[in-house]
């Protein structure tokens, strides 16, 4: 069992677990954490469970290429959200994030303290050399935070999320290790 763990101020990101398959099931449950995500309300828990297996897999080979972290809030040691980290091939030495966030702690900066967290972890520990992020044109938040880390928009793919309210074109970002971040 891999015990990685990273640290801000607030919060504490952990690889999931299975014990964590009850949290992780009410997080995809609740529809405004769903608006702008392709993963879609669950309709069971056996169905978030088929969903964690691989991730909890991953995250238990001895050379992580597709972190699965658990959000604890250190004030209350509550569960309030998901962060990925997924490598690409070592040549190219890129990564993806993604985040999801229980809607109780949006708009209180934490988003932005961990997406800062793990963009250093990711340049400083991995030695990454560009990190990548996408999401909803309409999820104005997601990427507001983006800006907020340095990131840069560089593109716009068109309908490429199918979420529930239909295809949605995607705001596509990036930070270079040689990027300022703030």
């Amino acid at each position: 069992m891999n015990k990685l763990a990273i640290q801000t101020d607030r919060l504490e990101l952990r690889l999931i677990e299975m014990v964590d398959l009850k949290v992780i099931h009410q997080l995809h449950c609740i529809p405004e954490t769903d608006e702008f995500n392709t993963l879609g309300i669950p309709e069971s828990i056996e169905e978030t469970r088929q969903i964690i297996e691989p991730w909890i897999k991953a995250n238990n080979t001895r050379e992580i290429t597709n972190y699965t972290f658990a959000i604890q809030h250190k004030a209350d040691d509550k569960f309030i959200g998901l962060f990925g980290l997924r490598l690409g091939a070592k040549k190219y030495k890129r990564a993806e994030i993604w985040y999801k966030l229980d809607i109780g702690y949006w708009n209180k900066g934490l988003a932005t303290e961990v997406v800062k967290e793990v963009l250093n972890y990711g340049f400083n520990v991995l030695g990454l050399h560009r990190i990548e992020a996408g999401c909803a044109v309409a999820n104005l938040g997601s990427a507001k935070v983006m800006e907020k880390v340095g990131m840069t928009q560089e593109g716009r793919k068109r309908q490429i999320l199918p979420l529930k309210s239909g295809w949605s074109d995607s705001f596509e970002y990036a930070i270079l290790e040689s990027d300022v971040r703030h």
